[in-house]
């Protein structure tokens, strides 16, 4: 027997029990009404009213009443339906709780939170207030890329006119159109460097640069990429490094072993294509850095030179010039690393520099002057004797201004303005005479805000002189004596690390702290 029919048959019989107390009649008639239905226990709807007159207990049951709707019961056939409450005038359910105070955030004890005050003082803000205050802060650190927008209007550059100023970097000028920037390679963000405090430099030590394969022998140079943050590293142990720099793994790139010439001098042509390796040899090497080619070169058509250790290379990539013997510099054509022709000093020629348009070439040597050669005629311009040398041993000029460095074998450096010499006054701007030993190189920083001056002859001899007021650092250089003896010497482009190679195989790392 199912469910339902044991269930009928209790109940019935429970109400068999109180009719007998009223009347007989009644009790044969209730009998006869439940052998009909369950005689017809098989239809769908007499089972249905069945089960609602038999299961008629409220308590026993709840009602799901979902969204607006609730279940009325018909009470005359113990059937249901559904109904909208709204239609019948029922009221509508209640919230289950309600906040009678709105939250508060204190956010004055999570330090965190400190940032979203409003003024000093401010402790406890509501809850409302604390989410409008965070999304505000987040919209302050993620600034919408309007740039990214069709609809966005085009912003035009007047030459005529400023440039704008957004975050510290200056957006270039001349600018009509997006397809205008997309038409050239040029430097599109221009960033202003601050303005350098003399007195202290502020830095940190980074971890070496050649960390993770130090060199075997003399680092004697090293050079930043112009383009990206790639540093090379070469020394007498022959092989040619490349390091990717970031100032934690410096992750080494490549290297390439050139077994016959021990390194002397190596550096990136300008625009980044080739690198130029040369030692005490009669010939040179050309590496393809995109190919990975190497290209020996040499000995120099009518030449007889047995070293060409000391080089330099034009910003402009055309022009690669080498000391000669005699007081001869030797002038090569980058592209074809053929002799284009020669300059000739009166006595010997010991350093060498570019101007920064690549147009005019400085030298100096033993006969203590400093020579101005002009490269589109191979004729000198100016010959002016440089203040208290008796021997030339460094050069150097300034990537921005007007400015350059004579150093001598005494140790004393002269700072000149290139057109107040070259128009006859021979009195330097400053003589720095902080080097007890000679001078052996010098090298500007990318805004001439900075000039290192080094002698490889004692140990720990590299100064940094701040040119605005021709001071130098006083916490530099580092009180541990780290840099050992250095060799070698470079800024990065945007002036964020300096590296400096030295005598024991290491590249030291440091990093400038940004400017005020």
């Amino acid at each position: 027997m199912s469910l339902i029919s044991q269930n009928a048959v209790v109940k019935i019989k429970e109400k068999k029990k109180g009719k007998r107390i009223g009347d007989e009649g009644e009790e044969l008639s209730l009998l006869e009404g439940r052998e009909e239905i369950l005689e017809e226990e098989g239809s769908d709807v007499e089972a249905a009213k069945l089960g609602n007159f038999l299961f008629d207990d409220s308590a026993l049951f709840v009602l799901d009443c979902s969204g607006n709707k609730d279940v009325l019961i018909n009470e005359e056939d113990g059937g249901y339906q559904v109904g909208s409450a709204d239609e019948d005038g029922d009221k509508q359910r209640k919230p289950a709780w309600m906040d009678d105070e709105e939250t508060v955030v204190n956010i004055s004890k999570v330090n965190r939170l400190r940032k979203l005050r409003k003024e000093e003082d401010e402790t406890v803000i509501s809850g409302s207030a604390y989410v409008s205050r965070l999304r505000a802060h987040h919209a302050k650190l993620n600034p919408g890329t309007d740039w990214a927008n069709l609809d966005s209007k085009v912003r035009t550059y007047d030459s005529d006119e400023d440039s704008e100023v957004e975050n510290g970097a200056v957006v270039a000028s001349g600018y009509k159109s997006v397809d205008d920037i997309l038409k050239t390679n040029e430097e599109l963000v221009v960033k202003r460097g601050g303005k350098l405090l003399p007195g202290i430099l502020e830095y940190s030590r980074l971890v070496d640069a050649n960390a993770e394969d130090p060199s075997n022998g003399p680092i004697n140079s090293v050079q930043f990429h112009r383009n990206h943050q790639l540093l090379l590293a070469a020394g007498l142990d022959r092989k040619l490094r490349f390091f990717q720099i970031d100032g934690k793994r410096n992750k080494m790139m490549d290297s390439i072993f050139i077994e016959d010439c021990p390194i002397r001098n190596a550096s990136f042509l300008p625009d980044g294509s080739q690198v130029i390796v040369s030692g005490r040899r009669k010939f040179f090497y050309s590496v393809d850095i995109s190919k990975g080619n190497v290209d020996k070169i040499g000995p120099l058509t009518g030449r007889e030179e047995k070293s060409l250790e000391v080089f330099e290379v034009s910003p402009d990539s055309r022009t690669i010039a080498f000391l000669g013997s005699e007081g001869y510099i030797l002038l090569v054509s980058a592209k074809t690393k053929e002799l284009i022709g020669s300059l000739k000093m009166n006595g010997t020629a010991r350093s060498i520099a570019f101007t920064d348009d690549g147009q005019q070439l400085l030298s100096s040597g033993g006969d203590g002057h400093v020579y101005h050669w002009d490269l589109r005629t191979r004729t000198c311009l100016h010959k002016g004797v440089d203040e208290g040398s008796i021997n030339g041993t460094a050069l150097c000029t300034a990537p921005v201004g007007n400015l350059f460095a004579a150093g001598s074998s005494s140790g004393i450096v002269n700072v000149y303005n290139r057109e107040e010499f070259l128009g006859g006054r021979r009195k330097p701007i400053k003589t720095l005479d902080h080097l007890r030993t000679e001078a052996s190189f010098m090298k500007f920083n990318h805004d001439a805000q900075i000039l290192a001056i080094c002698s490889t002859m004692q140990k720990s001899s590299l100064k940094l002189v701040h040119i605005p007021s021709f001071t130098v650092f006083s916490n530099w250089p580092p009180a541990n004596k780290t840099l050992h003896y250095p060799r070698c010497l470079d800024f990065s482009p945007a002036g964020g690390f300096m590296a400096a190679g030295n005598a024991a195989g290491k590249c030291n790392l440091m990093e400038a702290l940004p400017m005020t």
